[in-house]
């Protein structure tokens, strides 16, 4: 994390960067496995830790420096603690179901309350939802993207079509017509609930305080 030395391949990083952020989320939409799909989410993610470090590099601007940085290190943490999240509940759900396909199921939230909300909660954090962990990291990495290197804030696509396979994924699995394949399927228990409540306090935390900062 030292931009000076990066200084001269700035522009190349940059360029990785935002071509991560694109194809992580483009090819996370043509996914209609849940676990695939958020593996893929994973690069877009990334591709805005490089992004944030690359405008670092290339700016002049310690302010901008800072801002940039301080983005690209949240985004690292909130990424562990969001992905962690829905890792683990599409894990449970597997576990429950030996299915990952979104068109198998239909109507959990009613059957699996517990579980359709943390993961409606960690999928909203995942696409950048204000007040949620990923929200402060983003909106900093973008801030010191549009004034230091504006022709790169094309990479802000990607949280929208971010924002549109995380909705699709919720209705595909958890609203609409209950699949009665499913209707036998227990909530979550006290030992899941102890693995997954920790990480959505944190969401929360992460994202409310940040963005009183």
């Amino acid at each position: 994390m030292t931009p000076d030395a990066f200084a001269q391949a700035g522009q190349v990083v940059l360029a990785f960067g935002v071509f991560s952020a694109l194809y992580g989320a483009f090819v996370a939409l043509a996914q209609s496995d849940l676990k695939k799909m958020i593996a893929y989410t994973s690069v877009n993610h990334m591709g805005y830790v490089v992004i944030g470090v690359a405008v670092a590099a290339l700016t002049l601007d310690p302010d901008l420096r800072a801002v940039a940085l301080n983005g690209a290190t949240l985004q690292m943490v909130s990424h562990g603690i969001v992905t962690g999240a829905l890792f683990f509940l599409v894990g449970m759900l597997q576990s429950r179901a030996h299915e990952r396909e979104m068109t198998a199921f239909g109507g959990l939230l009613g059957q699996v309350p517990w579980l359709g909300w943390a993961f409606v909660l960690s999928a909203f954090a995942s696409l950048g939802l204000p007040g949620l962990a990923h929200f402060p990291a983003e909106f900093q990495i973008f801030l010191a993207t549009l004034n230091a290197q504006p022709w790169a804030i094309v990479a802000i696509i990607a949280i929208v079509v971010t924002a549109g396979l995380y909705l699709r994924a919720i209705a595909a699995v958890f609203l609409g017509e209950r699949n009665e394949k499913w209707a036998a399927m227990p909530d979550l228990d006290r030992g899941e609930m102890l693995a997954i409540v920790p990480l959505l306090v944190l969401i929360i935390l992460i994202g409310v305080r940040r963005l009183g900062c």
